[in-house]
């Protein structure tokens, strides 16, 4: 937040249903009013006493630039074109934005990003991208993925990406719907959008690809443990056992995740912990971490790549060097990972999509 220059009051940025926009609010009270509104991502870095504010401006189309903002007008003009020797004559895909209906009637977003010069009569792999939190949002144009899923629809994927319950940005019932519950209906919502793209009739159902980090990541592992629609899955900085990563992340605080303590009933951590069903899964999966991570620790992943070794499901385990949580202390690590995936992914492809 930062403070108006005569002190009425404060602008922040606020996620709002795959969006982020500037909001104010006075120092006497009432609701907060938006100030810039769009399609779009747009933070505040620095403000000026004119009421001129410099920040970023991220959309569909747009990675991530710097901007001003109006914030008399709420106008936001674009300075830079970081990107732009590198999108230089690339056609991107093109993104579309999706409401479906999941269990309990609640009504779930998410986006479809599709192949440049996409055909609807074809048949095409569908990526299935979860993000990690739990409580987090992906956007229209989440900045840090933007590259990856254009990437990976240059690569004749339709990428899905959604915000199932948990996510933030819809309000505090939304959020909190899974208390005590994640994995859980939060599953549900992912499958149902699957099923939701797949009725559009130009997806593969036997070519069917789902990956994530960290909250992202918990539930991949949790998805192959319960349905084996996937051809291949990419569980990356997971929770595979809550059991033993609440005494070894950085945090004792995900003890409050849990209605008891483990020592008063380690019932629920069980139930909870993708481990529990290793006996279930088929789909070769894939397990990416880095060897410094501190909030999900490598030992998680360690313990479903032994698993799924004993049950000879296919797997492979990478090792992040000089990574901490997630991939993105080095740039050439994110890159691997980006690269990791889609190999692994190309290598279980069924059928006429096969790679030759």
């Amino acid at each position: 937040m930062t403070w108006a220059s005569d002190g009425s009051g404060v602008y922040f940025s606020a996620q709002d249903r795959g969006t982020e926009n500037v909001w104010f609010a006075s120092a006497k009270g009432g609701a907060a009013r938006a100030v810039t509104t769009g399609n779009q991502l747009v933070d505040i870095t620095s403000m000026s006493p004119t009421g001129l504010a410099a920040g970023t401006l991220a959309s569909a189309n747009i990675p991530s630039d710097v901007a001003s903002i109006d914030l008399k007008t709420g106008a936001v003009k674009r300075l830079t074109e970081v990107n732009g020797d590198v999108l230089a004559g690339k056609t991107l895909g093109s993104v579309e934005e999706i409401w479906y209906p999941s269990v309990d009637g609640l009504k779930v977003q998410g986006w479809i990003v599709k192949p440049p010069n996409f055909d609807p009569n074809k048949k095409y792999p569908l990526m299935l991208s979860i993000h990690g939190g739990p409580h987090g949002m992906f956007a229209v144009g989440t900045a840090y993925m933007w590259f990856e899923w254009q990437y990976y629809a240059a690569q004749d994927f339709v990428v899905l990406y959604t915000n199932p319950r948990g996510s933030s940005g819809y309000g505090s019932a939304f959020g909190n719907a899974i208390k005590n519950a994640y994995p859980g209906k939060d599953y549900d919502d992912l499958m149902t959008g699957v099923d939701s793209v797949i009725k559009r009739g130009y997806v593969d159902p036997k070519n069917m690809f789902v990956y994530g980090c960290s909250g992202g990541g918990v539930l991949t592992a949790w998805t192959v443990g319960h349905t084996d629609r996937f051809a291949a899955a990419s569980s990356e900085c997971p929770v595979i056992n809550w059991m033993s990563f609440v005494g070894t992340t950085d945090g004792s605080g995900w003890y409050r995740n849990f209605a008891k303590m483990p020592w008063e009933d380690p019932s629920e951590h069980l139930r909870r912990s993708p481990l529990m069903y290793v006996g279930n899964v088929k789909t070769p999966t894939l397990l990416i971490t880095g060897v410094n991570d501190l909030r999900t620790p490598i030992s998680q992943t360690e313990e479903f790549y032994e698993a799924l070794k004993i049950r000879k499901v296919p797997t492979a385990m990478i090792r992040l060097e000089d990574e901490w949580h997630a991939y993105m202390n080095r740039p050439s690590n994110q890159m691997r990972t980006i690269s990791y995936r889609k190999s692994w992914f190309e290598r279980y492809k069924k059928g006429e999509n096969a790679t030759q």
